[in-house]
């Protein structure tokens, strides 16, 4: 899938992955991946920035995780994080109704197509 397809909804994805709980970068790219059955693969240097900016305006809150001799940054919701995740989805749900009535029309009772 390309890269444009995922602009403007890249927040909204990092947010719902993180939704069930903590996970680092990788981890979080990973989420993404597996969820969407291959279809978006997210660059580190995407996601990273992204992470960043979603802590500086508070949606997120990070902590160090040492696993054996890694050290690695975890992430996960803060409660206006999963407040702007609620307002995403119904953002979202409204966006694909919009284009769907236009690229899928329900058909008009009485005409042939």
């Amino acid at each position: 899938m390309k890269a444009d397809a995922v602009r403007g909804h890249l927040d909204g994805l990092l947010l719902a992955v993180l939704e069930p709980g903590p996970l680092h970068g990788y981890a979080i790219i990973t989420a993404v991946q597996r969820r969407s059955a291959g279809a978006l693969e997210l660059r580190t240097g995407t996601v990273y920035p992204a992470l960043n900016r979603l802590e500086r305006t508070g949606l997120l809150r990070s902590s160090w995780d040492s696993t054996g001799e890694r050290k690695r940054r975890r992430y996960e919701l803060t409660d206006a994080g999963r407040r702007a995740l609620a307002e995403e989805r119904t953002a979202w749900q409204a966006f694909t109704a919009a284009i769907g009535s236009v690229l899928e029309p329900a058909p008009h009772p009485g005409h042939a197509g």
